[in-house]
């Protein structure tokens, strides 16, 4: 009789030591999970009061014990994007906390609760709602009002030199800007489709209805005009097109003159189908190299947002990096690029690269 009970006694204890050795593994990956996900600084939910606006936003905070630190201002590139870009600003605040900096984000109008739409909003209207942050912030005792700075990214390039055209700022993070609107468009639209491996019959369509659409940007043309002669809203929406055609025109070359004197990061991707990056360095050195104070870096492997594009080109492999390893998505050396490049500022006669 007991040997009879035995199969199943140890297909019962089988099954419970499988379901620990599950638990376990369940538990260690979700540690890995909350260890990597915890970053080394501080978060605080702010309201940042822009005339009659309101917006939300979070300050990070190094956990140095100093009473007072300098502060990165990031400024969004295209997109509904919130304060914290979903997570993916959090590996670098926690560069900048590093670096004895505080970071300072927050919702585009119309995101997360935040009123307004950011869809109407032109490149001034963005460094004015900059402007006034940077302001806010120097009203806190908590931060150094003489290392206060600015980090953009893409649609950010129209953006950075206009804010220090209207307030004093420190330096400048410029990730993958663009230079002109309507170049960035061809080249994103050659770019893309090459990827694709378009036939030359495509190309030519595909630039022909681009062609068309700058005539009717420049036209002025309603947005039901656009639906009317491209034979349907393609994808557009009104707001988008109130947006473009507030914006099309921009181009950052005479406004770079702002900029000059002032410490100037800029990053740029190998991989970027976004923004013509050869265009953006050749405009930025030619503007700003002669003051000494610009500092340019290069990521092979790198697409638009300077994720690693060996990561980013496998949905699998992005999902799995953002979640257990969220440091590694940025391309190699790109964090402890921005690090370095916020130690040195205190350093004098840096000369530019």
């Amino acid at each position: 009789m007991r040997s009879g009970n035995r199969p199943p006694r140890r297909r019962l204890r089988t099954a419970v030591w499988s379901l620990v050795a599950v638990l376990l593994v369940a538990a260690g990956l979700g540690g890995v999970v909350l260890w990597q996900n915890s970053y080394d600084m501080d978060e605080h939910r702010v309201v940042i009061r822009q005339g009659g606006h309101t917006l939300s936003g979070v300050l990070s905070t190094p956990r140095d014990g100093r009473t007072r630190h300098g502060l990165v201002v990031f400024v969004h590139g295209d997109g509904p994007v919130d304060a914290t870009h979903e997570g993916g600003y959090e590996p670098m605040w926690e560069a900048y906390a590093r670096s004895g900096y505080a970071s300072l984000s927050w919702d585009k109008p119309g995101v997360g609760g935040t009123p307004g739409d950011w869809l109407g909003q032109s490149m001034d209207d963005r460094a004015d709602e900059a402007a006034a942050a940077v302001a806010w912030a120097r009203s806190r005792p908590d931060i150094d009002s003489g290392r206060i700075g600015l980090w953009g990214a893409s649609q950010a390039g129209w953006v950075l030199p206009k804010i220090a055209a209207r307030t004093p700022v420190a330096f400048v993070i410029a990730l993958s800007p663009a230079i002109n609107w309507l170049r960035q468009g061809r080249f994103n639209l050659l770019a893309e489709l090459s990827a694709e491996g378009a036939t030359p019959g495509r190309v030519q369509r595909e630039t022909v209805r681009s062609d068309t659409t700058r005539r009717l940007l420049e036209r002025r043309a309603t947005f039901e005009e656009y639906v009317r002669t491209m034979g349907g809203p393609d994808g557009m929406t009104a707001g988008r097109w109130g947006f473009i055609a507030r914006n099309y025109t921009a181009d950052a070359t005479a406004d770079l003159r702002a900029l000059r004197g002032i410490p100037v990061l800029l990053a740029l991707a190998g991989q970027d189908v976004n923004v013509d990056t050869a265009d953006t360095e050749s405009v930025y050195r030619t503007v700003l190299a002669p003051a000494g104070r610009l500092t340019v870096q290069r990521y092979a492997d790198a697409n638009h947002s300077l994720v690693k594009h060996s990561v980013e080109e496998s949905d699998l492999r992005i999902t799995l990096t953002a979640v257990f390893a969220p440091r590694s998505l940025f391309a190699d050396g790109f964090l402890d690029d921005q690090r370095r490049f916020l130690r040195e500022l205190r350093a004098p006669g840096a000369t530019a690269r």
